[in-house]
């Protein structure tokens, strides 16, 4: 009789310790849907309402090219961290006179970079070259020589085919898929963010309207963790 009440005892505690592994299985697998991510074509911004509707992160365009600046970008990067959002940027790269330049460029408007994610956007140029895997690499390098962290790399799945090099494949993944679930392209096995929408059909923003948005693969704490370290160090 003393064995099953001993048993009894034990076999209460079962439940409790299934929801404890399924809420650490739920942890791990976390996604949090706060950022989102602009250029001067998003017109209308205001991220007072932005942050008020939940927005933690802000990641923003600031060049293109060799000479191509934002007009937008200085003072919403001013406006989002008076409001204490966590602030991004992104090169889009294009194919013309290698990386290195366009990386010099991109941290020279860039500002403080030590709690900024950094990023090269790797996708079809509609008004030129598009970047190579070379010029994508010369690009990646400096910004390592300059910040001594890589930045990271967005694309979708389908374009980065030929850029899973082993430059390349160092750097956190920003995954470009709209959908229910991101594909990974060759050479990465995992992504950091993810941009699950255009905002066109759904998922508007107060204070911005229809734009991108993106997930974090993580837990709140662990968005936080990682930005605030401006991505992920070498």
């Amino acid at each position: 009789m003393q064995y099953v009440r001993l048993a009894s005892k034990y076999l209460v505690l079962i439940p409790a310790l299934l929801f404890l592994l399924l809420l650490e299985i739920f942890q791990l697998k976390s996604y949090v849907g706060k950022i989102v991510d602009l250029s001067n074509w998003n017109e209308n911004v205001n991220f007072k309402i932005a942050k008020e509707d939940g927005i933690l992160g802000v990641i923003h365009k600031a060049t293109q090219g060799l000479k191509y600046v934002d007009p937008k970008y200085a003072e919403r990067r001013k406006e989002a961290e008076d409001l204490g959002l966590l602030w991004g940027a992104y090169h889009f790269g294009v194919g013309e006179s290698g990386g290195k330049d366009q990386a010099n460029h991109f941290l020279k408007t860039v500002g403080e970079t030590k709690n900024t994610i950094l990023v090269l956007d790797i996708e079809e140029n509609q008004n030129g070259k598009n970047i190579e895997p070379r010029e994508a690499e010369d690009f990646v390098e400096e910004v390592l020589r300059m910040t001594g962290r890589l930045p990271l790399i967005y694309g979708s799945r389908y374009f980065l085919e030929g850029f899973s090099t082993p430059t390349l494949t160092k750097c956190p993944l920003w995954i470009a898929k709209w959908g229910e679930e991101p594909i990974l392209p060759k050479g990465w096995s995992d992504w950091i963010l993810w941009q699950y929408t255009d905002g066109k059909t759904a998922h508007e923003v107060k204070g911005i309207g229809k734009c991108d948005r993106d997930k974090f693969n993580g837990t709140l704490k662990e968005l936080k963790k990682f930005w605030l370290s401006g991505g992920v160090c070498c």
